[in-house]
This record gives structure tokens, sequence and C-alpha cells, in this order.
């Protein structure tokens, strides 16, 4: 049942987010930014008396920025399709999450790719944040997306070291655009 926890904090922490001025090199368009941390799983004695997982969340610092995301808009036409595999293998049944990028979601990235899980996002970003989950072949597909820069995430248990991954791809949306983004390791 713990194996889970992680990967779904990780997607609902992603679910807050705020606008950061993409800065490309010269003459680019867009970029693709892969950022991917292993973060190994706490061994946990059963035995122990667990902390309620609201102690082992890191406070947020920056604060909802309800202006900033009422400038943005929740859905569209975009869609974005991929394969989240670790070590080669499709990892089945993992949930992913869209999230527009601000310095809201940014802190949420961060802490995430460090292995820590911060507070849980204001119920106002989640409205921005799309999400699925991967099918049996580890592919998945969200639709109705708006233009904009996104932060597209995951995590799983990599078959080969056992070690839960976190995966971040930062991508450029167009309105009506539909992007590929493998999340693998």
């Amino acid at each position: 049942m713990t194996r889970w926890i992680l990967p779904l904090l990780i997607a609902l922490l992603l679910a807050g987010c705020q606008v950061i001025e993409p800065r490309y090199p010269a003459g680019e368009r867009e970029r693709i930014e892969v950022i991917e941390k292993g973060v190994e799983s706490p061994e946990v004695d059963e035995r122990e008396a667990s902390p309620p997982p609201t102690t082992r969340r890191v406070p947020r610092q920056v604060a909802f920025p309800a202006e900033e995301y009422a400038a943005l808009d929740k859905t569209g036409s975009g869609v974005i399709t991929g394969q989240l595999t670790l070590s080669g293998r499709p990892i089945p049944d993992r949930p992913v999450s869209v999230a527009p990028v601000t310095t809201y979601s940014a802190e949420a990235a961060e802490q995430a790719l460090a292995g820590r899980a911060v507070e849980p996002a204001d119920p106002r970003a989640r409205d921005y944040t799309h999400t699925g989950r991967t099918d049996g072949n580890g592919r998945f597909r969200i639709n109705g997306l708006p233009a904009g820069e996104f932060y597209v995430s995951s995590s799983g248990r990599d078959p080969a070291s056992g070690e839960t991954r976190v995966i971040i791809h930062q991508i450029s949306l167009g309105s009506g655009q539909q992007r590929n983004v493998d999340l693998s390791r």
C-alpha cells in the first residue's frame, strides 16, 4: 500500500501551479526539458506507527497567485500522448499529471525531484491541472489542454533497481496541437 503513496502525492503536488516565462536560446521556439531524479523509498518497519502524511510535508513557500491563474485557460483542444517506461519497460496503471508551469508548480516540482512532498495544492490550482493514467502498456493520452507551458509528470518503481523514479518533462503546447511525450529513464 505504501508503494503508491509517494507517486500519488507527487501527482497531487503538481496539481497546483503558477506561470514562469520560458527562456529559450535564440532562435528556438520550444524546448523539452527532462528533469529526473531517482528517489529511494524509505524502508518502513510495519511494527512502528507511521506518522500522518501531513507531518512529512514541506511547507509551501510560494503563495497561490490567484491573478496569474485567472489569466490562464483551463481547457482547450490540445492533446498530450506518450508512454511511461523505466529501464526500457512500460509502467502500467500509473497517474500522469499535466500542470501549467508557474512558480507555484515549479516549487512543487523542485521538491518532488528532491524526494520531498509539499503541502497540498490550493484547490483553485487543481482546476488547471489535467490528469490521466497509463494503460497496460504504459501509454497515456490527456485531452482538452489549453495552449501553454506545462510540466508532464509521473513516477513509478524502476523494475531494474526497485527505486521509485520521478520524471518531469517541461513542454510547450500550441492551440490544438498534439504532442508526444515519452516519460522514460
